[in-house]
């Protein structure tokens, strides 16, 4: 990669992106040592304009980055990171330095989640007990879930509507896993009928 570090005075800003969620959760400085570091620790380091000094996001706190996917822009001179936050991002107790996280993405995270109860197996978990139920079962509560949709959409309580449209999707999510088929899949469907 051809970063141009000398445009910026020897940094360049770098853009912190939510790796499932795609939320930007932060910008920071980077020079050339701090971008090495971040490539063999995978874990983001920023150069501290206020420290003067290379400075590891979470070596304070434990909520570091762990770098995941780098990118730089057409000039050369910004990067765009996507990484996993491990704990909170902002000193300020916030997801992100721009405010309170969005439900914008949120899909990818409760995908997440769906996985992570089933991959570990977590007994007290609805989720589970509904996957360890069989593809039956969970495409049986797809169909109900969607039967309840459209019967709300037809009645006139939005509140409703909205909850049987988020039962929907979060048993769709579940299908999807027992299927081994992931939110990314359907989107890059979509993505291709648009064009």
């Amino acid at each position: 990669m051809n970063i141009n570090f000398k445009k910026g005075d020897g940094l360049v800003p770098v853009i912190i992106q939510d790796y499932t969620t795609l939320q930007v959760l932060m910008l920071g400085y980077m020079n050339e040592e701090a971008f090495l570091k971040t490539q063999a620790e995978k874990k983001v380091t920023f150069f501290s304009r206020s420290k003067n000094r290379l400075w590891t996001k979470g070596e304070t706190s434990g909520n570091f980055l762990i770098l995941k996917e780098l990118k730089i822009d057409c000039d050369n001179d910004t990067i765009l990171i996507k990484a996993l936050p491990t704990g909170v991002v902002c000193h300020t107790g916030t997801q992100t330095c721009f405010g309170e996280a969005d439900a914008k993405g949120f899909l990818y995270k409760l995908e997440k989640t769906i996985h992570q109860r089933i991959d570990e197996n977590d007994e007290n978990s609805y989720t589970n007990k509904l996957y360890k139920k069989g593809i039956n079962k969970v495409a049986q509560k797809v169909g109900e879930e969607a039967v309840e949709l459209v019967i709300e959409a037809k009645d006139n309580n939005d509140e409703l509507f909205k909850n049987e449209a988020a039962d929907l999707l979060y048993h769709l999510l579940i299908l999807l896993k027992i299927k081994k088929v992931n939110l990314t899949d359907v989107e890059q469907i979509l993505m291709r009928r648009v064009k």
